[in-house]
């Protein structure tokens, strides 16, 4: 299997009790999941966990041997409860130290803007022991990697650009390609199309997603794999399969 072809995978730890209260909506998920794409990195799961040393512990050691790549985002701000760079020292079996660099940025950071390195700001040059960075152009306060580990901020203006610093420094495959065909059908009426034109085509995958819309049912199917000739072969063969149903394909979707 050539580098081009391996699927590399990535998961995802949202940490945050204000998400699984619902008071902050998440973002990080679509834009991580989108970052990783253009990767050539696949999103295998997310895991939404509280701001508790057990369960980010647990969830950091399950997911780090499974996948190519860790990622999280909160949870590594100057509080008491952003103890996400704890817990993941934790499961590693490592110390927290205090980044030497990430204390120059800061102290850097928060003198142009008053103030000075505080106890507080301080705490956001905490990594686990053998950690590097990864910049942060917004607030100063880095991300941080460790292994195959990438800790993130949680708000996504943040993320964006912690993304940003480490786009083309991961190792990936193809980038998975796709191509959407709508259709006012019956999920249930093409099911058995959808499954064998998939078996018939591998290496492809196709997406079905439901929607009732002017009171009448319809599905957009979305068709991916990573080698254009194997995208176009599996979507002529879903639209000449609905052709022959009596149904008419809508290219791009509905």
């Amino acid at each position: 299997m050539t580098p081009e072809s391996r699927i590399y995978t990535a998961a995802l730890i949202v940490i945050g009790d204000e998400i699984l209260s619902g008071r902050t909506h998440d973002k990080n998920i679509a834009q991580v999941a989108t970052w990783l794409q253009v990767q050539g990195i696949r999103l295998k799961e997310v895991r939404v966990v509280a701001d508790e040393t057990p369960a980010i512990v647990e969830a950091v050691n399950a997911l780090r041997t499974r996948h190519d790549y860790l990622f999280t985002t909160g949870g590594i701000g100057p509080t008491h409860d952003d103890i996400t760079v704890d817990a993941i020292a934790e499961a590693l079996g490592v110390a927290v130290v205090i980044h030497p660099e990430a204390r120059e940025i800061l102290s850097a950071y928060y003198e142009s803007r008053g103030g000075g390195l505080t106890e507080a700001r301080l705490r956001m040059a905490r990594v686990p022991e053998g950690a590097s960075l990864i910049p942060n152009r917004y607030t100063g306060a880095p991300g941080i990697k460790w292994g195959n580990i990438h800790i993130m901020a949680g708000v996504p203006s943040i993320t964006s650009g912690m993304l940003e610093a480490l786009t083309g420094t991961l190792e990936g495959g193809a980038p998975l390609l796709s191509e959407t065909i709508g259709c006012w059908v019956g999920e249930s009426e093409v099911a058995a199309l959808l499954g064998q034109t998939e078996k018939d085509h591998p290496g492809s995958q196709i997406g079905s997603y439901p929607f009732w819309r002017d009171g009448r049912t319809g599905a957009n199917f979305v068709v991916r794999a990573v080698e254009p000739e194997l995208l176009a072969a599996c979507v002529a063969a879903l639209v000449a399969g609905l052709a022959a149903a009596g149904k008419e394909a809508v290219p791009g979707g509905i």
